[in-house]
């Protein structure tokens, strides 16, 4: 974890969520001790569907909800898309850009994952941009390099830490329970940090990077414990809240 940056455990129930499921969001409510806040920000990215109700819910606690997708523009002619001034109308504090199945099944592109960026800061949302390489790219030995470019066309100019968290996702770790080693979180962090820092200079240094992929209660600790690794994106293990606060109080001892 980076020295003085406050950790963001984000949890993305991707097209996951019927009305029944606020129940597992009411007891991770429930769950989070009061002084949670004080140590780790938590988040769920909940299905547009749900975004309204959770976030009544949730009102001013230690949870806040998010969307997981928005489209570029503000309003106008793009039936079934959401605009983030609409996830904000709902309640959302923040929503997911890029993520690795938006790149793959939508063809999202790094210039469309920064429109979308730039489109939740006019909305007032935090974009957690997410990026990360292919099995066959790692092997390749271009992760890094391929990571470096993402965040090159992805990140927007005037990113900032108060509007922009940046979600490592290796995409072979996605849903496959493999998780690279620590070491490889690592180095993928720290060369993250290191591009966003040569070009947002403060901003970047201050930036919270999250590590997505695979992330469970048992490897959480572990995880937390690495350099410039500031929280994480969660996805299946968010779903149940004994396994989201299970993670959570991995984040809080850290």
């Amino acid at each position: 974890m980076s020295a003085r940056i406050k950790p963001l455990v984000a949890g993305n129930w991707k097209m996951n969520g019927l009305k029944s499921n606020q129940a597992e969001f009411y007891k991770m409510i429930a769950g989070i001790p009061d002084d949670l806040a004080e140590s780790v920000d938590a988040m769920i990215c909940a299905p547009a569907t749900l975004i309204a109700a959770l976030a009544d819910k949730a009102g001013k606690g230690a949870m806040a909800v998010g969307g997981q997708d928005c489209h570029a523009e503000a309003s106008g002619a793009h039936t079934g898309d959401i605009s983030a001034e609409m996830l904000a109308d709902a309640g959302a504090s923040a929503v997911i850009v890029g993520h690795s199945e938006r790149r793959a099944d939508h063809g999202e592109t790094d210039s469309d994952v920064r429109a979308k960026a730039q489109a939740a800061w006019r909305a007032g949302l935090v974009a957690i941009i997410c990026v990360g390489e292919t099995e066959t790219q790692r092997k390749a030995g271009d992760a890094v390099s391929v990571v470096e470019r993402q965040l090159e066309g992805s990140v927007p100019d005037g990113a900032t830490a108060e509007n922009t968290v940046i979600a490592y996702e290796p995409v072979w770790a996605i849903g496959t329970g493999l998780t690279p080693t620590a070491g490889d979180v690592a180095d993928m962090h720290k060369a993250m940090r290191q591009a966003l820092v040569g070009r947002l200079a403060d901003a970047g240094g201050s930036m919270r990077l999250l590590y997505g992929g695979s992330v469970k209660p048992a490897n959480a600790g572990e995880l937390m414990a690495v350099s410039n690794v500031d929280g994480a994106l969660v996805g299946g293990a968010s779903l149940k809240a004994d396994d989201f606060l299970g993670i959570l109080d991995a984040y809080s001892r850290s």
